[in-house]
Parts: C-alpha cells; structure tokens; sequence
C-alpha cells in the first residue's frame, strides 16, 4: 500500500489541512513521536484511530517491520508532535526504508515552522539554508565557524534556554552588526517575531524569560557586504 507523511499544526489547531484529516481518517494505524499529543490532536478532529509510538529512540528497530507492514497492505501515515515530519523530527529512517523496498511514500504539504519564519523575518529568501538545530555541544562552534562565509540567508531551530548562547555566539562568529530575527510560538497567541541585529535581540531576549519553540533567520554575508558598500557610496 502507502506511507502518508502527515503534517500537523505547529500550534494553531486550525492549521491543518481538509485532506490531512480525510487521510488521518482513512489509514489503518498512525504512527505518532508521541501518542499524548497526537491522541490529543485526534480527539479535537473527531477522530478514532491506533497509534503507535515512532520516535528517535526506536525508529531504528521498527523501520523495517513497519515497512513490512505497508507491504503486506496497511495503510500507514506518520505524524510528529507538531509540523513536517523528517524536517528536526523522525521520518527520514523510515521514508528511505520504504523507497529501498518499493513502497510508495506520499507526503502532504502542510505546517511547518521555519517557512513563516523566514518569510516573516524580512530578510531574502529566494535562496537559503536551513540548518536545523546546532549540535548542543560537541561541534557547535565549529558548526556555526563552518557558516561564517555563508552567502545564503541561514535558518535555525533553538530551544529556548539556549537561544541566548546562540545569539551571543552567533555576535562571536558573525558580529553584532548582523541583521537577523528570532520568531518564537509561531501560530499561537502569544507568537512574536523580533527583528534587529544580532546584538540587539541579544539585549532583547536577555531581559526576559524565553518560551516557546525558537526559529533564528540570519542574514548571509553578501547581504552584509552589499549593504556596506552601499552606504559606503552615500
């Protein structure tokens, strides 16, 4: 039969798509990174379906039985707690095992955070890099030095007890001159998107207690070059 990669809401509960749901509906199990949220997600659609746990911690030792499973003619979709599933979630292991063994994968469109992100932050986004989340420790740094020459508008997702050391490296690495914006609890009702240079949302965030999930857009060098030069010739 099929995997149906689903996205879910990133936050607003009304960000779902009419054919998510007809496909939620329609499948034989759901796959969930946690079965609370997802159940929880369900039960607000109306819908009364097994779920299974599929996470990091064992998609390694189920990929091949649920493909297997798909094979044998279940209908499959794959949800995370919230956006794109494979997008800093688990469903990469899985897709490939399903293409390696010939199962069709079909993957809805639907929410995911850092496109709002980078749309909403200003800076160009006909190109760009989307990095996920840095390592938290060993090869931070020499992730975020692997950048510095980076052209493309760069985007990150941060947790939020660590937004404030990402900034100030970000500062260390790429100055505090550069233009970026932090976006945080995106589609719910306390969604705010900070513009500014690296420094001032520094001074911004260190001020406050940070919730929420965390989306970093930073301005590429050439960006930052073009600017200069530019002022430099007024």
């Amino acid at each position: 039969m099929k995997l149906y990669i689903v996205p879910t809401p990133i936050g607003n509960l009304e960000d779902i798509t009419l054919r998510a749901i007809r496909i939620l509906k329609e499948v034989d199990v759901i796959l969930a990174e946690d079965t609370r949220t997802s159940g929880n997600l369900l039960r607000h659609l109306g819908i009364e379906k097994r779920l299974f746990a599929h996470h990091q911690h064992n998609e390694h030792k189920t990929v091949a039985m649920i493909a297997e499973r798909i094979a044998n003619g279940e209908k499959i979709a794959l949800v995370t707690d919230a956006g794109t599933p494979g997008i800093s979630d688990p469903g990469f292991l899985l897709v490939r095992e399903c293409i390696a063994n010939g199962i069709e994968v079909e993957c809805l469109p639907g929410a995911t955070a850092f496109v709002p992100a980078l749309v909403n932050s200003g800076l160009p986004c006909d190109t760009f890099c989307f990095e996920g989340f840095l390592p938290q420790k060993k090869g931070r740094q020499t992730k975020i030095k692997s950048l510095v020459n980076e052209h493309r508008t760069m985007v990150f997702y941060e947790s939020p007890h660590r937004l404030v050391k990402a900034l100030e490296q970000f500062i260390e690495f790429f100055g505090a001159d550069r233009k970026a914006s932090v976006s945080r609890e995106l589609t719910k009702m306390y969604e705010e998107n900070k513009r500014g240079t690296l420094q001032e949302l520094l001074d911004h965030f260190k001020s406050k207690t940070i919730k929420g999930e965390i989306v970093i857009v930073l301005e590429g060098i050439k960006q930052t070059k073009k600017k200069e030069e530019e002022d430099e010739e007024h």
